[in-house]
């Protein structure tokens, strides 16, 4: 059981109904994702209803690090799974995992995410992504070595979104770990006969 309840959607304050706009795709002219084909992730989001004012500040946040970085999609869902990988937040991963494949990644992609730099077969750029969100988790900065390798590809705005996205991310984990949310609990079957190619 969550530790703060998740409010229901028919009570969540006008001010957060309206705060969900900041994380819409389509609001960037983007397809919403079929959520027929993905678990629901409306826990996190309904224990964050029940603090409007945080949540009118932090989804613009939220919706700026999933949706609008200078990073390819496919770069924001590598940082986003390591985060949930490394904080063990059962909810984060189970979430995003249906998000990175629908950004391209494979399910050998995704276990490397998992396994970690050193993973085999990583592109180089992958590997520099996951050993930045290692180093920001264990030692709250980018090494310089890593910072090189980075910037080697990335120009000046991208290596500030990789400190944001994984921020914004660490935060949610944080919470999502706190509240001791649970995954829907259809992921396994989902997990088992994947459903988004």
């Amino acid at each position: 059981m969550a530790r703060i309840a998740p409010l229901p959607p028919r009570e969540w304050p006008a001010d957060v109904v309206g705060a969900l706009t900041a994380i819409d795709p389509t609001t960037r002219g983007r397809p919403a994702p079929e959520m027929d084909r993905r678990p629901s992730g409306r826990d996190a989001i309904a224990s964050l209803a029940r603090h409007p004012v945080l949540a009118k500040a932090f989804l613009p946040f939220n919706g700026y690090a999933l949706l609008d970085t200078e990073l390819r999609i496919r770069e924001v869902e590598i940082l986003i799974l390591r985060v949930a990988a490394r904080r063990q937040s059962r909810y984060l991963w189970g979430q995003h995992i249906f998000a990175a494949r629908a950004a391209g990644l494979t399910d050998e992609e995704v276990a490397r995410v998992a396994y970690g730099p050193n993973a085999p077969f990583l592109e180089p750029l992958d590997a520099a992504l996951i050993r930045a969100v290692d180093e920001l988790v264990d030692d709250g900065a980018i090494s310089d070595g890593t910072w090189a390798e980075l910037a080697a590809e990335l120009d000046e705005r991208k290596l500030l979104d990789i400190l944001f996205v994984t921020g914004c991310y660490e935060t949610m984990a944080w919470m999502m770990n706190s509240l001791d949310l649970e995954p829907d609990p259809r992921i396994p079957e989902y997990l088992k006969n994947p459903v988004v190619p």
